[in-house]
C-alpha cells in the first residue's frame, strides 16, 4: 500500500504541471489529425469552440514528464462532442480537458479510451474537466461504457458523469492484459450524477477488473468522489482486483453498495454513506479475502439483503472465480452507522453459499437506531468473527452476544452536519476527513450540477374545452411537468394517437366528470422521456377500432432508454371489450417504469388485462418496473389479469419488482378463454409481495412463482369467496396470513 501511495503521489505532481507553451487552434477534425501529427512535448491542441459532430478523435502523441501533451478547448463550456463521437488517447504523458459529449452517443465501446487499440495504450495521461451528460445509446441493452482505462499510472478526475440510460459501467478499469495490471490509477475528485435504475445487470457506476482477472492486483485509488443518486444497480462500486483503495468517497442517496465482489487486500476508509431514509439505499458489501473496512460513515441506510448498511457474505467453497470467495481476515474497525436499518452476516447463506466469514473482526463500530430494535440478521454461523466493544442502543436488542454493548446516545451534528453520537467507544478514533467529497469541490466547477427531475404539476396549467381532439392539440403546445385540465363535463373526442413525449398530467376540473373517447388502437402512447399522470377521469372504449390488442396506454414499440412514471387515479375504465384482448395498460420489450401506481379507480368490463408488465421473457434477471402499487381500486369482469408481473432468472444484481397490493375488490376477474395462466393476479419472480385487505370474489386464483433473493411474501386479511385458494410455487420460503376462504370452486 505504501508503494501505491508514494506512485500516486508522484503522478499526481506531474499531472498538476501546467509549463506549456505552443498553442495549436483547430477548427475541425482534418486539422485536428494535423496538429496531432506535429504536436512536441509541450505543446498543446486546442478545440475551438463549438460544436463537434460525429468527431472520433484518437489523441496520439509523447509528451514528457516535464512538458506533458495538452488537448484542450478555446472555451471550457463552449466545446461540444455531439453525435456519434468518441475519443482514444493513446501514449504518454497526456492531457485532456474540457471536453463537452452530448446529444449522441459513442460509435464504440467507449467514449473516452486510454488506449488505441490492445497494443498501444495510454500511461502517465490524465483526462480532467471533461463532461459526459446523458450521451447513452438509444437502445437500453446496447452495452457501452463512458470511460476505460487501460495502461498504467493515468489518472481521472474532476469531471462530470451524468445520466447514463443505457446498460454497461459508467467509469472501468480494464485489467485485461499484463500492461494494464498494477497500474497505479488515480479517479478523484469526480461528480457521478444521477444514473437510473436499468432494470437489469450491467449498471454499476464504476467497476475495477472483471472477474475472470480478479486475482491480479489493479493498485487503484479511487478517493474524493461524490456519487450522486447512482441507482443502476445494487453494485454502485463492483470491486474486481485486489489492492485497491476507496476513500473520503460520498454516496448520497444510492440504491445500492460499494461492493468487493472479487479481489482481495481492499481498503474502504473514511467513506460517507448517506441514505436519508430512502428504500434501498446501502453502505458496505465485503467478500473475499484480507478486506479492510474502518472509519466509514453511514446515515439513514434503508436497504436489506445485499443492500444492508454492512453486509458480510458466505462464500463458496472452492469457488470459481465468477462466483462468491470466502470472507476470510476481514476487520470492520472504527465505523459508525446511525439510524440505518439492516446489518446482514453471512448473507445470501445457501446450499450453495456455505461458506461462513472466518478470521475476521467487527470492533468499536457503533451501530445506532433510535426506531429499531434488531438491526443485525444472522443467516448462518457467526462463530468464524470476533465482536469486541461495539456500541448499539439501548433501546436495541443483543442477538449476537458479546461485543455489543448497550448505551444511551446523546446524537448530535457535527460540522459536516452529520448526526453523530457525542461519545464514542474506547479505541474509536473516528475522523471526518478534510478530503471528504461534497457536490461542490467535485466535478467541473463551470458545468451545472442543477440535475433535479422534472416533477408532475411543475410546469403550466393548460385549460381544454370539450371537442375533437382539443387534447391532441393541447399536448402539441405543451412543455415538460404542464397540466392538461379538462373544464367540461361533457365528452372530449381524439382520433389521434396522444403521444406523451415528456412528464404530463391530466386531470378533471373541479366538480366536473370528463370523459374521453378515442377511435385509434391507443389514445396515449408514452414515448421516450415521457411519464403520465392520469387524476379525475373517465375513459370509456366504446369507439375504439374493432380489433383484437387494443390499449388505453402503451409504451413505445421501441426501446427507451429513460424510465417512465405513470400515476392514475380517481379515474374510470369502461367499455374495453369491443373485441378480445383489450388492455388499459400495454408495454413492450426493452422498456423500464420506476412506478406505476394506481388509486381509487374502477375497472369494468375489460376483455384483456389491466395490466400485462411481463415483456422481458430472456430470463436473464430483467423485468419491466420496480414498483407496483394498486391502492383502493375496484376491478370487475376482467377477462385476463388484473396484474401480470414478471421478473425471470436467478441473477441477484437488482432487486425488484415491489408490489404493494392493498384494499383493493375483485369480482369476475380472470374466466377468458386467452387468459393463459388461468389467474387473476399472476407474480412471478417478484422481490417484495404485500398484498393486504383484499377481496376476491368469483375470481381465478392468485399464483405467485418465488424464484430468487429470499423474496419478502405478505399475504395477510384476504377474502376469497367462490376463488381457488392462493397458488405459491418454487424454491423460496413464505408465509400466509389470515386468509378467509367461502365456498371455494371446485
Amino acid at each position: 500500500m505504501k508503494k501505491i501511495l508514494l506512485l500516486s503521489l508522484t503522478l499526481a505532481i506531474f499531472l498538476s504541471c501546467d509549463n506549456l507553451s505552443t498553442n495549436i487552434k483547430v477548427s475541425n477534425i482534418e486539422e485536428f489529425n494535423e496538429a496531432v501529427k506535429k504536436v512536441k512535448p509541450g505543446h498543446s491542441i486546442v478545440l475551438k469552440n463549438g460544436i463537434w459532430k460525429d468527431a472520433e478523435l484518437l489523441f496520439e502523441a509523447k509528451g514528457t514528464f516535464e512538458k506533458p501533451i495538452l488537448l484542450t478547448v478555446e472555451e471550457k463550456g463552449k466545446v461540444f462532442l455531439e453525435g456519434q463521437s468518441r475519443l482514444n488517447i493513446s501514449g504518454e504523458y497526456l492531457v485532456v480537458e474540457g471536453l463537452i459529449f452530448r446529444n449522441g452517443y459513442t460509435p464504440t465501446n467507449e467514449v473516452i479510451s486510454f488506449k488505441k487499440d490492445s497494443k498501444n495504450l495510454a500511461y502517465n495521461s490524465r483526462v480532467t474537466e471533461c463532461v459526459i451528460d446523458n450521451y447513452s445509446n438509444p437502445e437500453r441493452h446496447e452495452q457501452d461504457s463512458w470511460i476505460a482505462l487501460y495502461g498504467k499510472n493515468n489518472r481521472v478526475d474532476h469531471c462530470h458523469l451524468e445520466g447514463k440510460s443505457n446498460r454497461g459501467v459508467t467509469l472501468i478499469v480494464r485489467l485485461n492484459s499484463e500492461e494494464s495490471q498494477q497500474n497505479n490509477h488515480i479517479i478523484d475528485h469526480n461528480y457521478f450524477g444521477p444514473r437510473q435504475n436499468l432494470g437489469s445487470n450491467g449498471g454499476e457506476t464504476l467497476r475495477i477488473g472483471t472477474s475472470h482477472f480478479s486475482l491480479a492486483n489493479s493498485n487503484s485509488i479511487v478517493e474524493s468522489n461524490y456519487f450522486d443518486r447512482c441507482n443502476g444497480e445494487h453494485e454502485i462500486i463492483s470491486n474486481k482486483s485486489g489492492q485497491n483503495i476507496y476513500r473520503y468517497n460520498t454516496f448520497f442517496e444510492c440504491t445500492g453498495t460499494l461492493t468487493m465482489r472479487h479481489g482481495n487486500e481492499t481498503l474502504v476508509e473514511g467513506n460517507a454513506f448517506i441514505g436519508n431514509g430512502k428504500p434501498s439505499t446501502g453502505g458496505i458489501r465485503v467478500i473475499n479475502g484480507q478486506q479492510t473496512v474502518i472509519n466509514n460513515y453511514g446515515y439513514g441506510l434503508t436497504g436489506y439483503r445485499f443492500r444492508g448498511a454492512l453486509v458480510l457474505m458466505n462464500g463458496v467453497p472452492n469457488s470459481p472465480l465468477n462466483r462468491y470467495f470466502q470472507v476470510e481476515d476481514a476487520t470492520v474497525n472504527n465505523n459508525l452507522f446511525i439510524d440505518c436499518d439492516h446489518v446482514q452476516l453471512c448473507a445470501g447463506a445457501d446450499k450453495e453459499r456455505s461458506a461462513a466469514p472466518i478470521n475476521s473482526s467487527i470492533s468499536n463500530n457503533v451501530f445506532y437506531n433510535e426506531k429499531k430494535e434488531t438491526k443485525f440478521t444472522v443467516y448462518d454461523d457467526i462463530s468464524g468473527i470476533i465482536f469486541n466493544n461495539n456500541w448499539i442502543g439501548s433501546n436495541e436488542k443483543n442477538n449476537i452476544g458479546n461485543g455489543l454493548i448497550k448505551k444511551d446516545f446523546k446524537i448530535e451534528k457535527n460540522k459536516f452536519g452529520f448526526p453523530v453520537p457525542e461519545i464514542m467507544p474506547s479505541g474509536n478514533e473516528f475522523i471526518f476527513n478534510e478530503n471528504l467529497a461534497t457536490k461542490a469541490n467535485t466535478g467541473a466547477k463551470w458545468y451545472n450540477k442543477n440535475n433535479k427531475a422534472i416533477s408532475f404539476g411543475s410546469g403550466k396549467i393548460i385549460k381544454v374545452e370539450s371537442g375533437q381532439n382539443t387534447l391532441y392539440e393541447a399536448v402539441k403546445s405543451s412543455s415538460p411537468g404542464d397540466i392538461i385540465e379538462l373544464i367540461d363535463s361533457l365528452n372530449y373526442y381524439t382520433n389521434k394517437i396522444i403521444e406523451i413525449q415528456h412528464p404530463l398530467s391530466f386531470r378533471s376540473s373541479p366538480d366536473t366528470n370528463p370523459t374521453i373517447f378515442f377511435e385509434k388502437k391507443s389514445l396515449f402512447e408514452i414515448k421516450n422521456g415521457g411519464s403520465l399522470s392520469l387524476k379525475g377521469i373517465t375513459f370509456d372504449g366504446e369507439f375504439s377500432p374493432d380489433g383484437s390488442g387494443n390499449s388505453v396506454i402503451r409504451t413505445s414499440k421501441y426501446s427507451m432508454n429513460k424510465n417512465y412514471k405513470l400515476f392514475i387515479d380517481d379515474c374510470i375504465f369502461k367499455n374495453l371489450d369491443v373485441n378480445h384482448s383489450y388492455d388499459v395498460l400495454r408495454i413492450y420489450k426493452n422498456t423500464f417504469a420506476d412506478t406505476i401506481k394506481v388509486t381509487n379507480s374502477t375497472f369494468k368490463n375489460i376483455s384483456g388485462h389491466v395490466m400485462e408488465l411481463n415483456k422481458e421473457t430472456d430470463d436473464n434477471g430483467i423485468y419491466n418496473v420496480e414498483y407496483v402499487i394498486l391502492k383502493n381500486n375496484k376491478f370487475s369482469n376482467i377477462g385476463k389479469n388484473v396484474l401480470n408481473l414478471y421478473r425471470g432468472g436467478k441473477d441477484e444484481s437488482t432487486f425488484g419488482p415491489f408490489l404493494e397490493l392493498i384494499n383493493n375488490s375483485f369480482n369476475t376477474v380472470g374466466f377468458d378463454k386467452r387468459n393463459k395462466n388461468e389467474a387473476s393476479i399472476s407474480l412471478y419472480g417478484v422481490q417484495e409481495i404485500n398484498v393486504y385487505k383484499n377481496t376476491f370474489e368469483n375470481c381465478k386464483t392468485i399464483k405467485a412463482h418465488l424464484v430468487v433473493g429470499e423474496p419478502i411474501v405478505n399475504f395477510d386479511e384476504l377474502n376469497l369467496y367462490k376463488t381457488p385458494p392462493i397458488s405459491i410455487t418454487g424454491d423460496q420460503p413464505y408465509k400466509l396470513g389470515r386468509i378467509s376462504y367461502s365456498q371455494p370452486l371446485n
